[in-house]
């Protein structure tokens, strides 16, 4: 048995099939994988991502040391709830987690880190903020919900307590809004608007069901996966780790080079590989023949082993099989994926896939 959210219970009343997940028991789906897929990319749906874990960062110094730890720039952050999306590196430029941190004000910020790197994001947050006087606190009270999809920022706003439902309506992308313990961001991880609310695990359940009175359907894992796929979005684990670089993992845009006397946690390995055409590309594909893409198939091109696919599966939104890969700098047109034993050609796109429910690739 895995560790469970708050909740698990209201999983299985509504018929979820439960399977591990990283060390957590979670939902794949209710009954219909595509069906949440499509409610998504049409409508509403909700995730629990209660597994995920949220850490407040504060201290008269806690600027300074986020832009110490961090590949992107903090000192973009100027207003309150203002977010940003980064890399946390180790010294050889290696992702340790991919992460979303909301500066709230100048002694507090909130970071959410993924659910299955998190005693090691903890370990080396306890590691490094000594030096700059910061207090990491995970915030094991707080539960997580995600509401994503066209018709999910209306739905939520309502069932939102009164003193949040105004500035959460206001929110603009990429910014939050609190009141008292809750906790709105507008922001996601499936190519859709929608909010990712914090709120006391012990409210959590009333929240769910309230939601789901309110039309909004319950997703699991499996339609999570595939809307960051089409969305073109990097799961940590599959389309990179400590042994990959943002270079080669298709995050060039999440590194803040200037300024050059900003000495983030990784930077030195970075520039020394920064603009080397031996790098790795990190590319969509898109399959013409008939399989399905999967992960740790070999990509081949002009007759030569060329790189992998990191993350692939069916895109509904599509009806086409679509992957991202890593592969040689040589590699555009068309390629080879290997399926089964026989080589099927491919597309090679720039992801995403899909964004705010329309196809942003020829297929």
């Amino acid at each position: 048995m895995g560790n469970r959210t708050i909740l698990f219970d209201t999983h299985n009343s509504m018929g979820a099939r439960i399977v591990p997940f990283g060390g957590w028991d979670m939902p794949l789906h209710y009954g219909s994988q595509l069906e949440e897929h499509h409610a998504v990319r049409k409508d509403a749906g909700m995730f629990d991502v209660c597994h995920m874990t949220v850490v407040d960062l504060t201290g008269d110094r806690v600027r300074a040391f986020l832009r110490h730890l961090l590949a992107n720039d903090v000192a973009r952050l100027q207003e309150s709830g203002k977010a940003l999306y980064s890399c946390m590196l180790n010294e050889q430029g290696g992702v340790i987690d991919d992460l979303i941190v909301y500066f709230m004000h100048e002694t507090w910020f909130r970071m959410v880190v993924n659910a299955g790197t998190t005693e090691k994001d903890l370990a080396w947050l306890n590691r490094q903020a000594p030096a700059f006087d910061v207090t990491v606190n995970p915030r094991n009270d707080l539960a997580m919900i995600a509401v994503q999809g066209p018709h999910a920022r209306h739905k939520a706003l309502l069932q939102l307590p009164v003193p949040l439902q105004e500035p959460a309506a206001d929110l603009q992308p990429f910014y939050a809004a609190t009141a008292a313990d809750w906790f709105v961001g507008r922001t996601g991880y499936t190519g859709e608007d929608g909010f990712e609310v914090m709120l006391p695990e012990t409210e959590a359940v009333a929240f769910w069901q309230a939601l789901a009175d309110a039309g909004v359907r319950p997703c699991g894992l499996g339609a999570r996966d595939t809307l960051r796929l089409e969305a073109g979005m990097n799961l940590y684990g599959s389309d990179m780790d400590e042994t990959i670089s943002p270079l080669e993992a298709g995050l060039n845009w999440t590194i803040a080079w200037e300024p050059a006397e900003r000495a983030f946690i990784g930077r030195q390995a970075l520039e020394a590989r920064k603009g080397d055409p031996a790098n790795r590309r990190f590319v969509g594909l898109v399959l013409i023949g008939r399989g399905v893409l999967r992960d740790h198939q070999k990509v081949f091109f002009n007759d030569r082993e060329a790189g992998e696919i990191t993350s692939g599966g069916f895109a509904p939104t599509l009806e086409k099989s679509i992957a991202l890969a890593r592969v040689s700098p040589e590699v555009s047109g068309e390629c080879e994926v290997e399926i089964r034993g026989k080589r099927v050609p491919a597309r090679v796109v720039r992801p995403p896939f899909v964004r705010n429910g329309k196809a942003r690739v020829e297929v």
